[in-house]
This record gives structure tokens, C-alpha cells and sequence, in this order.
């Protein structure tokens, strides 16, 4: 189904092409003025410099001719030159007639060219709690994610796990300390390595900080962690036994607090899988001439011509032959291009991480592990702050650990809950946490990426204002009157949506007509905020015309089928939108 505003572009082009101009000129945006029209044309003030006259002869006549079209309720021009149209209510009505014939989307035609994109979200590290700054990556990568796939992309998810380097000799080496009986660390031994882990989650997360702890002190303790590490890195056995035990009690835990946040990952892959990739990918750069030697390290020039300020070259091995983050990420870009050919992967990270991600696309673009038309993008995140405008931490100061966060957050929505409603226990803590995801994402995704914000518990979880519960409550209102409709009617079979009754009705019906652009726009510019800003718009629009409007009692049955329907249509793009967000709705609240 063809976007409103391609259909009203393509009236006013012919407008233009009739009247004797260039059809560009009749490019139509939403009005910046909803106050005096809700489309506009401002072609006119182009084209009088080209057919060299006043910008209001050439409007005057556009607005002559649009006045004829049904689609249109008017079409004024405005001195010096500016073209403002209405659409006729009709006209209007039949265009979400045609929305709500396509239940599934809405009329929200899927891309022509699907791609396959990776998308690399969440990064934690095994053996260590998910915390407060693992939030943002895995919301915002999700939704990026839903969203791709609503467009009717190939959406692949990888939570890429820091499950190699120096933290797994750190743990290895704390559990030899008080566990040296164990097979694991017997180089003799060559029977098979028990299938349970010698330890838990919680004695995994306390042993990982100890360790950490120790090698900062104890220089020995940090030379044995290195070489266990060496060891690992070479195929060990009982190390990597180790390992195996180790990631299979994280990656258990990892997916219960994602699973608590409904972020979910098709693949499940660490650092740890790209390094059969590593020595082939590095002896091809050597090969090709792209890697030299540079103060002991093997490095690649990655800077252009263009660049305003200086890009060091990535390194790929450290002066001892050790491995980096940048050769991890460029071996696993290896195995991606290999296993899956993505058109594009998109990294959702720290957006202080921006020159190192520059350093690692030059590298592998210039080094020919991509083709050249596949996309790298690096979408960076701003920073969640506490109150006090710093990250975000909890009252003693440290991180605060991402289960405590949402745990806080699902306490405070069953309080407000219980203030206002007699609630069976069970029943409302269900409601809270469904009602609680809603304020954690929809307090994080309706700010831009890019740019910081505060993280404000009360804010987010009032039921007023710019906040998921509030986008929640408006579901919940049109649920409500859908049930105590259907219980007293049946909806008549010839019912559907007509023509606008108020100017409050009209302005709901032009907000629900902007879905399909909205949610194009939004894949195109991987910016979830713009799904924020849409759905927040219309449930304003639907409160305001619920207000306005007696729908239950409204006499005439034909009129009142139509609200039914047009409530229909408000609640399923409030619904799939805060289906790509993420998150849901309760039947009540």
C-alpha cells in the first residue's frame, strides 16, 4: 500500500506538470503548521527563480487546479508562495479503510530488495553479572532488530561474548588456588572431563573479581593467570574443558536476564569462535602487503587522504604475537562473511568507541575481508546517567547490577499499581513487570541513541506523560471499550471506518495514516526513537478524541461502528509498534 504522502506528492506533481512546471517542484512534506493546513508544498519559491517570476503566480495557479480533486478539502496558496493543503475527510477515511483491510501491517508494504543483516549487540563478558551498562546495547539492538524485520529484512542477532584474553586465565588460575585437586588441571590426565562445572553462577561471579583483585597486588599470581591464559590460547585440554564449563554456566544466566528483558539473540557466539579465523586471516594480510611490522606489533594502515585528524593504524598482533580486541572483531567479521553473507552489520556499542570501530571497518575493507559493497555501520550510544547528570550508579557508588535495576523498577510499577487498584497479588506483579519493561524501554528509546539522558525511575514509570506506561494505559483504554462493546453488540459486518466526524477525530485519523512512512523511516535511519515519537503522537491524538467523543453512547449505531473500527485501527499500530520496541500490553492496568 503506497504511503499517503507519496499519493497527495504525486496529485501535486501533475499539478505542477499541468500547469506547465517541472514536476520536482511538487515535493509535499508534512505541515510545519498543523495549525493552518496538514500538508504543504513550498515548490513554488524554487521554481519561480527558474521560470522566473513571483513565487504566488505559480502557487495561485497549483492551488487552482487542486481545488478540483477530491482529495483535497482544500488547497490555498500563501503569499509570498507557499502552497497548504487539507485532505478531504472521505478521501482520509478510505485510506485507513484500506490500513485496516491489511490486519497483519497495516498496509506497510515490506522492502523490495530484502538484505541479510547481522546486527552485533549486548557484549558481555562470561562469568561476570550483566549491569546497568549492558542496557542500552541490548534495548536498542533488539529493536533495531524487530524493526529490520518487519521491513522483511533477514534480521540476525550475535551477542558476541568477551569469553577470551586474560579474564579466563584470571579465573583459571583463582580456581587452581582453591581447587588444585580438580582433572582440570592435571597435564597427565587424558580421561574424560566431568560434564557438570565444579562451580556455580554466584561462586563463578564472586571468583572473576577476586581474581581480578589479586593480579593487581600479587605479581605472581598475575604472571601464572598470563601463562594459563598462553595455555588456553594453545589447546590445553582441561582449560579449555574449563572454558566449556565456564560458558555454559554464563551464557545459562545470560539468557534468563535477557530472556527478563524479552532481548534475545539468534546466535550466541564470543570471541573464543573467531580465533580459528585469526592465523589465516593475519599470514593473507601479510601476503598482500597490507601488514607490517611497526615498534615490534603488526599493524595496517588505515588512514585516507581525507581525514582531518589522525587515525592510527589498527594493530593485529601485539609485539609477542598476542592477539587484540581488533583482531578478534576482524576474524569474527571473517566467519560472519562466511557463514552468513550479510549485506550489512550494524554494531550497537559505546559511541566512544567510534575510532576504534573506524580503525577496524578501514581494516577490513581495505584488506578485502568484505566486499566492497557490504555495509559496516557503527551505531555508538550515549551514556545513561543517574539524577546527578554522572553514569549511572547505585546508592553506595558502584555498578549497579542490571537484575537489581529491573527488580527496582518492577517493585516500584506493583506499588503504584496496588495504590490505585484492589489487585490479587499475583495478578499484579504479572501486570508490574510487563508494565515495568515498558518504562525501562521506553524510557531508553525514546531519546536518540547518540545522545545521553538521564535514567529517572519516577519519570519513567508515571503513567502521565511521555513514558511507556502512559503508551500502555492508552492500549488498555481502547481494550476496555472494545470489550464492553462486544458485550452488549456484534459489530456489524458491513462496519468500517468513515469519514470524520471532529476535527479530533480527523486529527487521530491523520496520525494513524503516518505508520508506514514512520516505520520505513525509522529502519532507514536505524533510529527506534522515531517509533517512540509516532506512538506518542497518536495515543495523544486518540486521548484527545476520546475525550472529546462519546463513543459507548453514541445514538447512532452506523457512526458508533465507525469509532469501534477507527479504535480498532488506533490500537493495532499502537500494538506493533510497541511489538518492534520490544515490549507489551496487559489487558488491565
Amino acid at each position: 500500500m503506497e504511503k499517503l504522502r507519496n499519493l497527495i506528492g504525486k496529485e501535486v506533481e501533475e499539478a505542477f506538470e499541468k500547469n506547465g512546471y517541472e514536476r520536482k517542484y511538487g515535493k509535499v512534506t508534512l505541515s510545519n503548521r498543523p495549525d493552518l493546513c496538514e500538508y504543504q508544498c513550498n515548490g513554488a519559491m524554487a521554481a519561480a527563480r527558474e521560470y522566473k517570476c513571483a513565487p504566488f503566480m505559480i502557487s495561485d495557479k497549483i492551488a487552482e487546479s487542486l481545488r478540483e480533486n477530491p482529495m483535497f478539502e482544500s488547497a490555498e496558496s500563501v503569499k509570498p508562495g507557499f502552497l497548504n493543503l487539507k485532505l478531504d475527510t472521505e478521501y482520509l477515511a478510505g485510506y485507513l479503510r484500506g490500513m485496516a483491510a491489511d490486519t497483519e501491517r497495516l498496509g506497510c508494504e515490506t522492502c523490495r530488495d530484502p538484505k541479510t543483516i547481522m546486527i552485533d549487540y549486548g557484549g558481555p563478558n562470561v562469568a561476570k553479572p550483566l549491569h546497568v551498562g549492558h542496557l542500552r546495547s541490548a534495548i536498542i539492538g533488539e529493536s533495531i532488530k524487530r524493526i529490520g524485520r518487519f521491513m522483511g529484512h533477514t534480521m540476525i542477532g550475535d551477542v558476541h561474548l568477551g569469553d577470551w584474553g586474560l579474564q579466563m586465565g584470571l579465573i583459571i588460575t583463582e580456581l587452581k588456588e582453591r581447587k588444585p585437586e580438580l582433572v582440570y588441571f592435571k597435564e597427565d590426565y587424558t580421561g574424560e572431563y566431568p560434564k557438570e562445572a565444579p562451580f556455580t553462577i554466584s561462586e563463578l561471579e564472586e571468583i572473576y573479581p577476586t581474581a581480578s583483585a589479586k593480579s593487581k597486588e600479587d605479581e605472581a599470581f598475575k604472571e601464572a593467570a598470563m601463562q594459563a591464559t598462553y595455555e588456553l590460547q594453545h589447546g590445553r585440554q582441561g582449560y579449555e574443558a574449563l572454558l566449556s564449563h565456564i560458558l555454559n554456566v554464563s551464557v545459562s544466566d545470560l539468557k534468563r536476564n535477557y530472556e527478563n528483558l524479552n532481548v534475545s539473540f539468534e546466535l550466541w557466539k564470543g570471541e573464543s569462535d573467531a580465533q580459528p579465523y585469526i592465523p589465516d586471516m593475519v599470514q593473507k594480510m601479510k601476503d598482500d602487503g597490507y601488514a607490517y611490522i611497526s615498534e615490534g606489533a603488526l599493524v595496517v594502515d588505515v588512514k585516507e587522504d581525507s581525514d582531518t585528524k589522525e587515525i592510527p593504524p589498527c594493530m593485529i598482533l601485539k609485539s609477542d604475537g598476542a592477539s587484540l580486541y581488533n583482531t578478534t572483531d576482524l576474524a569474527t567479521i571473517v566467519w560472519r562473511m562466511q557463514d552468513y553473507h550479510p549485506d550489512e552489520i550494524i554494531y550497537v556499542v559505546d559511541k566512544r568507541q567510534e575510532l576504534y570501530f573506524t580503525q577496524v571497518f578501514r581494516c577490513a575493507k581495505k584488506t578485502g575481508l568484505v566486499e566492497p559493497e557490504t555495509g559496516l555501520k557503527f551505531l555508538g550510544f550515549g551514556t545513561m546517567n543517574g539524577k546527578d547528570g554522572k553514569p549511572f550508579k547505585t546508592r553506595e557508588g558502584g555498578v549497579m547490577r542490571l537484575e537489581y535495576l529491573v527488580n527496582e523498577i518492577n517493585e516500584e510499577m506493583y506499588k503504584k499499581i496496588s495504590d490505585n487498584h484492589t489487585v490479587q497479588e499475583e495478578e499484579g506483579r504479572r501486570t508490574a513487570r510487563i508494565v515495568a519493561l515498558s518504562a525501562i524501554k521506553y524510557g531508553d528509546l525514546s531519546n536518540q541513541a547518540a545522545k545521553d539522558y538521564i535514567f529517572d525511575v519516577e519519570r519513567f514509570t508515571s503513567f502521565e506523560g511521555n513514558t511507556g506506561p502512559y503508551i500502555l494505559y492508552t492500549i488498555v483504554r481502547i481494550k476496555s471499550i472494545l470489550k464492553k462493546y462486544q458485550a452488549e453488540k456484534t459489530l456489524p459486518e458491513s462496519a468500517q471506518i468513515l469519514a470524520a466526524h471532529s476535527d479530533s477525530e480527523k486529527a487521530l485519523m491523520l496520525e494513524i495514516s503516518k505508520f508506514n512512512s514512520m516505520m520505513e523511516s525509522a529502519f532507514m535511519d536505524t533510529a527506534p526513537h522515531k517509533v517512540c515519537a509516532y506512538i506518542y503522537d497518536l495515543a495523544n491524538a486518540f486521548n484527545h478524541f476520546y475525550h472529546e467523543t462519546k463513543i459507548l453512547a453514541e445514538p447512532d449505531e452506523t457512526v458508533q461502528a465507525g469509532y469501534i473500527c477507527l479504535l480498532w485501527l488506533t490500537k493495532r499500530a499502537l500494538e506493533i509498534c510497541i511489538d518492534v520496541l520490544g515490549f507489551e500490553a496487559p489487558d488491565k492496568m
